[in-house]
């Protein structure tokens, strides 16, 4: 009775092994942001399972690199990160330590997702040398690219290129989730830009650099920043600057990302009399963005929000007309 007893055990153990085997993903990929693990996972779909190191609450900046991180490392086929020194500070400590020669730096399981852009659409490159002096400056320039959607559809194209060079056999399911992103991308971006054409031309300041991409596709423009130097607090002066400046431009809409302090953001907001607006800064920080395409959307309605008196006019729908022209001939 024992002997058949144990028998029964093995055998379900067996079969448990089996099932698992037979639904596990093909393709573990590990990523460095939730917006880059959002776009392969649409693009992946049932045959990649997708784990990103920095939660959507985190500044990408600064990251502990964790053993834990490191495991993950380890256990992965392929590592996709935003590059542009981004991840400068923690990531190749995580490389080293995961001893993992697939996801090392030039291995077919490394892709810097940057790669996928072509060097003018890249912003914010610093002209000369760069010192600690200039503050958390990037030398290749803001990595912050994924604010642009524009910027998603080429690194959407990249991602599928890589999954179907790594797991050919299901290249047409990547190559067909591939096409229904963009074209569901493409509609969301153009009814966005339709919504929020009224913004154009209209003036904001930001705490810190984050969201360069995000206003240049709206045509919205940062005239000024809270920080002293990315990555260095205010002083008193330079606060006293900023809201001097609000107040003789009339903006009306400071910028910070949920992740900062916001209390230097609320003091300029409150003395220039204008309204604070707290965005997440990558996806699934708040809900109701909980991936790339509802994050998209999320930002966009909410800066909305923020200029109920604002009406498009003809000259901000030329403006929108054209950005779209120059969009085509890049």
């Amino acid at each position: 009775m024992r002997k058949k007893s144990t028998l029964l055990i093995f055998g379900l153990f067996i079969g448990i092994l089996s099932v698992r085997f037979l639904y596990a993903a093909d393709l573990n990929v590990v990523t460095t942001l939730p917006s880059l693990a959002s776009i392969t996972q649409y693009i992946g779909g049932e045959y990649i399972d997708v784990y990103s190191i920095t939660r959507g609450v985190q500044d990408a900046h600064y990251v502990e690199a964790k053993p834990s991180y490191m495991m993950k490392l380890h256990q992965a086929d392929l590592l996709i990160y935003s590059g542009l020194e981004l991840e400068i500070g923690w990531l190749p400590l995580l490389i080293q330590g995961a001893r993992n020669e697939e996801v090392a730096v030039g291995a077919r399981g490394n892709l810097n997702a940057s790669l996928a852009l072509s060097s003018n659409v890249i912003l914010e490159k610093p002209r000369g040398e760069v010192d600690r002096s200039m503050g958390d400056v990037h030398p290749s320039g803001n990595p912050h690219y994924l604010l642009n959607p524009y910027n998603a559809i080429d690194v959407a194209d990249l991602i599928s290129e890589k999954l179907c060079e790594l797991d050919p056999e299901h290249k047409i399911s990547y190559t067909n989730n591939r096409d229904i992103f963009i074209k569901t991308l493409e509609s969301k971006i153009e009814e966005l830009e339709n919504q929020a054409a009224h913004l154009n031309g209209l003036m904001v300041v930001c705490y810190h650099v984050h969201w360069s991409y995000f206003l240049d596709w709206l045509g919205i423009k940062s005239v000024g920043y809270i920080e002293l130097r990315p990555g260095i607090p205010p002083t008193p002066k330079h606060k006293r600057e900023i809201i001097n400046l609000m107040k003789e431009k009339q903006i009306k809409v400071v910028i910070i990302s949920s992740w900062k302090e916001p209390t230097k953001a609320e003091e300029v907001a409150e003395e220039s009399g204008a309204e604070l607006l707290i965005l997440p800064g990558e996806v699934n920080a708040v809900e109701g963005a909980e991936d790339y395409l509802s994050w998209i959307d999320y930002l966009v309605t909410h800066l909305i929000d923020a200029y109920p008196d604002s009406i498009q006019n003809d000259r901000s729908r030329d403006r929108n007309r054209e950005r779209k022209r120059k969009r085509g001939t890049q």
